[in-house]
């Protein structure tokens, strides 16, 4: 059921000095650069979020909460309610001694660069992930041997029960693209203190030089994509059964296993998000029968799938 035109009016009413808009093209919100419309589009403040979450929880109106939309693949038949954007309006990073709080909103790449600015080494294989600094706590985002565990000390997060609780980095249970937030429905991840350690700035520069050309190098960075689309399964790489089974360059519609490095599916252009969840599901389909390998998403489907 869509929202009334009142409780539309309400929640633009608590979002003053956030933004604030209807029917809002999801496709302009996820790297896939694919999505229906949210039906309602919020980018709040961080004042702005306990009174939205509680007057959409007392309606019953659902909440999508995304940040820089890097693991996202959202229907074609857009997403009802309220889209909550963790974003340009919760990005302030603050460095003191050798600790870094951030917003939730911080891009990872914002993050790296004030950790680089006050010479701080840990944070460099950050550099070049897509994401928000929210979403990435939420999956434990991590690459080229770095993960965000290894270098959080605690996390603040709205609770379903319109509380602000701080949990300490070892009540997260973080592993491999997986936290403890995952399982807390209707908790938002508001900010987060990282600590670090002194390093040598021209050290930390060479290195996250060394990563991105590794990333120019391998990775289809001139095609939309949500990055890697599955989890490496335990003993595998996703890419590499990719391959094995003959699936380079396998095509449905504009959806695209890429040929320059089969764990990622790009948006050769036109791509809808059906062609994107078939081309996924068949990929998987195909490395099961091929290798017995069970190939789980890494990317989150939201929204209304046509």
């Amino acid at each position: 059921m869509n929202m009334t035109s009142a409780q539309i009016e309400q929640i633009r009413a608590l979002i003053t000095a956030g933004s604030f808009v209807t029917k809002e093209p999801m496709a302009r919100h996820t790297t896939f650069r694919i999505g229906g419309d949210a039906e309602v589009f919020v980018e709040p403040t961080m004042e702005e979020i306990p009174p939205l979450i509680s007057y959409c929880k007392e309606h019953r109106i659902p909440v999508t909460v995304i940040g820089n939309g890097s693991n996202l693949l959202v229907g074609d038949g857009g997403i009802r309610g309220v889209v909550l954007c963790i974003g340009r309006n919760m990005s302030r990073v603050e460095v003191s001694g050798d600790c870094i709080d951030a917003q939730a909103g911080a891009l990872l790449a914002q993050v790296a660069s004030a950790a680089r600015d006050a010479a701080l080494s840990g944070m460099e294989f950050a550099a070049g992930i897509p994401g928000s600094l929210g979403g990435a706590v939420v999956m434990n985002a991590g690459a080229y041997g770095g993960e965000m565990k290894d270098i959080l000390v605690d996390v603040t997060c709205l609770s379903a029960a319109g509380e602000i609780v701080t949990y300490p980095v070892e009540d997260l249970e973080l592993s491999y693209r997986h936290s403890k937030v995952m399982e807390m429905e209707g908790a938002v991840v508001l900010s987060a203190r990282i600590r670090l350690h002194p390093g040598n700035l021209e050290e930390i520069v060479a290195t996250m030089r060394d990563l991105a050309a590794k990333r120019q190098e391998k990775q289809p960075l001139n095609f939309p994509s949500a990055g890697s689309t599955f989890k490496r399964p335990e003993g595998y790489f996703a890419g590499k059964l990719i391959e094995d089974a003959g699936l380079r360059g396998f095509q449905v519609g504009d959806a695209q296993v890429s040929e320059k490095h089969c764990g990622f599916v790009i948006n050769r252009g036109g791509a809808t998000a059906a062609d994107v969840r078939n081309l996924i599901e068949e990929v998987a389909r195909r490395v099961r029968e091929d290798a017995g390998v069970e190939l789980v998403p890494e990317v989150r489907f939201v929204g209304e799938f046509k």
